[in-house]
């Protein structure tokens, strides 16, 4: 080997008046050979998370900071080893030229961060990376399993989630513990889990949404019985390529209906001007839980699409974000958000709004149940509605007039897809 010179690589400027990022994971260590171009750490800002690839080619000598701890723009935060004859570029222009990978901004509820994956590159020789993502490097991680021992069968050699589910399921069935062994060996008492990255993020967001924002809560009872029926039908007539309806598409469209005659429902408030911005178009949050946490893709201009059309775009979203492909415009700038935890949503929760918007939809589980129905007790199909609303800009009696016109539409779904009658206009 010939002689090194060292490089001095410090944490990028990552944009939009970013001061600091803090360590999500590294990784690499001091003593690996890295090429350029491979990703060496991840950071979070306040607006994304971020892969960040190594400048050059070289061993790494040191690395500043752990996981959880933050690091200023422009400080030192890996040291390398230059090997070979190239000399180092000048320590002052190392931020400035470091390229990082694409970044995805996280929405104001403190969803997920999407990562844009980083291209594979080949290792030199001797270099301890293994090609994976930062998803798949936490699901090996939480199966107990060091990645660096899977075989890949993504391309070059890729770690994938299927990989390591089957590693950790051979492993299992290799080797199950007795059940004398399983009920005599006790369990540890604790264990500490450092609250850092996307966790700490959603904790911020969250206890920031709840401090600063007065929350009007409003849960309504609504009979879906016609709306499932209509929805039963539709689905029966479409062909197999057309995925099934849920109800989240007729939500939707019911919502854009409603928000007509209850514009200041559709507002975001920029707190630093003091300003209310109320939109006329209606872009919809769609809470949606993914492997990596809650990230909220939005459904822009809804007042503009079909029922198919709805219900086309929310799967595609969701898939985007579940699989970390959202773009950096998808996971922002909602007007309004609905979410709904499906199987799971219960008889009513109540829901954090997305902020700076100043009202959320929780939909809850649909059930069938007797109920008295036109003088009689008749078994109907009942879902409650469940909402947010911001007190400071929302009037108690507007958040439940909005929800009992959303009511109206959900009850009689013909008059979803009927023409808005002009306002003062008898119907």
């Amino acid at each position: 080997m010939s002689a090194e010179g060292q490089y001095v690589f410090k944490m990028p400027d990552l944009g939009e008046g970013t001061v600091e990022a803090e360590i999500v994971r590294w990784y690499t260590k001091p003593g690996d050979l890295v090429t350029e171009d491979q990703a060496i750490v991840e950071v979070m800002t306040d607006k994304a998370s971020v892969e960040v690839p190594a400048p050059v080619s070289g061993r790494v000598v040191s690395i500043t900071g752990t996981p959880g701890d933050k690091v200023a723009v422009g400080s030192p935060l890996i040291v390398f080893a230059l090997v070979g004859d190239a000399a180092a570029p000048s320590v002052a222009s190392v931020a400035a030229a470091a390229p990082v990978a694409a970044v995805a901004p996280i929405v104001a509820m403190a969803p997920v961060i999407a990562v844009a994956p980083v291209a594979p590159v080949a290792p030199v020789s001797g270099a301890t990376r293994v090609m994976s993502s930062p998803a798949n490097r936490r699901r090996a991680r939480e199966a107990g399993l060091d990645i660096a021992t899977l075989v890949g069968s993504g391309p070059r050699g890729r770690i994938l989630q299927s990989d390591i589910e089957a590693a950790a399921s051979s492993r299992t069935d290799g080797a199950k513990p007795s059940s004398f062994e399983s009920a005599t060996t006790p369990a540890a008492a604790t264990t500490e889990i450092k609250v850092i990255g996307l966790r700490r993020l959603i904790a911020e967001r969250m206890s920031e949404a709840k401090r600063t924002i007065p929350h009007f809560a409003y849960v309504e009872e609504v009979d879906v019985t016609e709306l499932e029926s209509l929805r039963a039908h539709l689905n029966a007539g479409r062909d197999q390529q057309t995925p099934s309806l849920s109800y989240l598409p007729f939500v939707i469209l019911a919502l854009t209906r409603t928000l007509v005659s209850f514009p200041q429902c559709n507002v975001r408030y920029d707190a630093a001007r003091g300003v209310l911005v109320r939109h006329a178009a209606v872009h919809v949050g769609i809470a949606t839980q993914t492997p990596d946490g809650l990230k909220v893709p939005v459904v822009r201009h809804a007042e503009t699409l079909s029922l198919w059309e709805a219900a086309a775009e929310i799967r595609r979203l969701s898939a985007a974000a579940r699989s970390n492909r959202a773009a950096r415009d998808e996971l922002s700038g909602s007007t309004i958000t609905v979410t709904s935890l499906g199987k799971l949503g219960g008889i009513a929760s109540t829901p954090v709004i997305n902020a700076p918007e100043v009202a959320i939809i929780g939909l809850n589980k649909a059930v069938e149940r007797p109920v008295v129905h036109g003088g009689a007790i008749a078994i109907r199909r009942i879902m409650n509605l469940s909402s947010s609303f911001d007190h400071r800009f929302v009037d108690g009696y507007d958040a439940a007039a909005m929800i009992q016109t959303l009511r109206e539409y959900l009850e009689h779904p013909a008059t979803i897809f009927m023409p808005v009658p002009p306002k003062g206009v008898e119907t």
